[in-house]
């Protein structure tokens, strides 16, 4: 899954729960902070594959269930 699938996944999530979800580029070149609700992770480059141990840490940090993706 590349980052923007991810982020697409997660709106989606987000919209199924009414939280809000919003990316704001922060750091440097196509990094950003993904927030879903009151909590947040970074996602790096949106157009890149993103691992598997990534996407595990990546959900834990929203609080959503990989398998929900």
């Amino acid at each position: 899954m590349t980052g923007k699938e991810f982020e697409k996944r997660v709106r989606w999530m987000g919209r199924r729960k009414k939280l809000p979800v919003r990316f704001e580029p922060h750091g440097k070149g196509s990094h950003g902070r993904l927030y879903y609700g009151n909590r947040f992770t970074t996602l790096k480059d949106r157009k890149q594959e993103i691992g598997a141990g990534l996407l595990k840490a990546m959900c834990s940090q929203l609080g959503i269930d990989p398998r929900d993706l």
